[in-house]
């Protein structure tokens, strides 16, 4: 039996115009079963996959999920975003402790490093989360099958089961869901061993303290990644093609961000390409050749223990079979769906990495919502445009909408607002206070279109923004609203005040 489900009409509070239909659900589904004919089978059990999972199932849906790693979460929650921010956590802990206790009179001696506790306790947090994902599926009925999902036909899934003795199965469907998430791109002359040359996955696992440890590629998974094992002893160089680091952030920020990493201890090689690598396995090191991104300079060499690569991830379609049903690959590999998530086969749909936007956990879990609700009959909606973006360095960094370089490519008026964190009381009390907060807005109507942070708790201070823009708020709006003091998110507000008129403590 079908789930009752409530209608409800979602109508912009500023404009008055109805923007599309959500469905809630009312009841448990309880009829679910491998061996019943689905209404919706998802591939891949991370959070776009998970999520729309357990949206189908609570929309009525006769919903199974497939997942070949064994554990629900993805690379998130498996050896991604969960895992690094366990141990970036674990390290700044540790940092702080061992440097700067004694400025707060907290006098502490024989401070030690027990990276095999450090190692349990981020694994301790990723079981339980990805456990409780599990009991998500069960408390809301969906039907959780593990092993390989290859398409085969409009309607049908192959199975190879995660238990090797048992035998393939298929399983049909009315609706497919591709949300098989991304993996790592690799460099063609160094082949990654997750020992001494690593991947993020690599990386979250090592062994020891490595003396040296290469980063190649400055983007967010390096800078994060860097900051860890800095933070616990080893000497950190990043090596990164373009001349700025964390890619996409607005560049008054990235020039910031670098200044403080380097103040931190980090080294930097901006415009740089690694050409080639040798490995020593006498003394069990690496050596990478590097060169200026434009032609001219010296070529050079630099010895390390281990390489980070960290170069960007691509969509991962590995023996899914999309090119034997015929599915619709753009250039880059991602599937092409329309606004409704939908591929050229009808029955088939995709959300999160293996399709256009960015490779956001987040964006996923969006996309699962919204694809599940267009599955129900309903409607879905995923804003690319304010997908908030955030750096779990310390201080943290974090951005939603345009950055001003984007801005003047467009050759659109703005108006600018900054707000230093030094004049914020509570980050000068906890003494954080590095960093700031900068607004831009619509030059005649004050619409906010893009809002970039470095700082303390900026991953979390991001969201109010976000949800400023997402209901074309102002700046003036937000500066108009009264935030608790003394709290980090004062700076927030006068940065929106300092937009559309003055702040009032800088």
């Amino acid at each position: 039996m079908r789930r009752a489900t409530n209608l409800i009409s979602i109508t912009s509070r500023r404009s008055g115009v109805r923007v599309g239909y959500r469905f809630y659900a009312t009841n448990n589904n309880t009829q679910q079963g491998g061996s019943q004919q689905n209404d919706v089978v998802v591939i891949g059990g991370g959070p776009g996959g998970y999520v729309a999972a357990i949206k189908a199932a609570q929309l009525g849906l006769r919903t199974t999920c497939i997942e070949k790693r064994g554990r629900l979460g993805g690379t998130c929650l498996n050896v991604g975003c969960i895992p690094s921010k366990a141990l970036l956590n674990a390290s700044h802990i540790f940092e702080e402790t061992k440097h700067y206790f004694p400025e707060h009179g907290i006098k502490i001696s024989g401070v030690e490093l027990d990276l095999n506790v450090m190692m349990k306790s981020k694994e301790k947090a990723v079981t339980g989360l990805t456990s409780g994902i599990e009991m998500l599926f069960k408390k809301n009925g969906v039907n959780y099958i593990k092993g390989h999902a290859t398409i085969t036909g409009p309607n049908t899934i192959q199975v190879i089961p995660e238990d090797k003795s048992a035998q393939p199965q298929t399983v049909t469907s009315k609706n497919i869901v591709i949300a098989t998430g991304s993996e790592v791109t690799e460099l063609p002359f160094l082949k990654i061993n997750e020992t001494n040359v690593v991947s993020s996955t690599g990386a979250l696992d090592l062994k020891a303290v490595p003396k040296r440890l290469t980063v190649i590629g400055g983007g967010i998974i390096g800078l994060e990644m860097g900051s860890v094992w800095r933070r616990l002893g080893s000497e950190v160089t990043v090596v990164e093609f373009l001349d700025h680091i964390a890619g996409d952030a607005d560049s008054e920020i990235s020039k910031e961000f670098l200044r403080i990493l380097k103040k931190q201890g980090m080294k930097f090689k901006l415009s740089t390409k690694v050409t080639a690598a040798t490995e020593n396995k006498a003394n069990n090191t690496i050596k990478l050749s590097l060169e200026p991104v434009s032609g001219s300079g010296k070529p050079e060499e630099i010895e390390t223990d281990v390489v980070l690569v960290s170069v960007g991830r691509k969509p991962n379609t590995d023996r899914l079979g999309l090119k034997e049903v015929g599915i619709n690959v753009d250039n880059r590999g991602r599937v092409e769906v329309n606004d409704e998530f939908t591929t050229n086969i009808p029955s088939i749909r995709a959300i999160g990495d293996v399709i256009r936007g960015p490779m956001l956990a987040h964006k996923a879990e969006e996309d699962g919502i919204a694809c599940a609700e267009y599955l129900a009959g309903g409607h879905g909606h995923v804003d690319y445009n304010i997908v908030p973006s955030v750096v779990y360095t310390h201080p943290e960094v974090a951005w939603v909408g345009k950055t001003e370089e984007q801005l003047k490519k467009e050759g659109r008026s703005y108006n600018v607002g900054k707000f230093t964190m030094k004049a914020n009381s509570r980050a000068r009390t906890i003494d954080d206070a590095e960093g700031f907060v900068k607004f831009l807005s619509d030059k005649k109507t004050d619409e906010v279109l893009g809002v970039h942070m470095i700082g303390s708790a900026a991953g979390e201070l991001i969201a109010e923004p976000t949800l400023l823009m997402a209901y074309k708020g102002s700046s003036e709006d937000l500066a108009r609203t009264c935030h608790a003091h003394p709290t980090l998110s004062e700076a927030v507000k006068e940065a929106a005040m300092s937009c559309y008129d003055k702040p009032i403590h800088l």
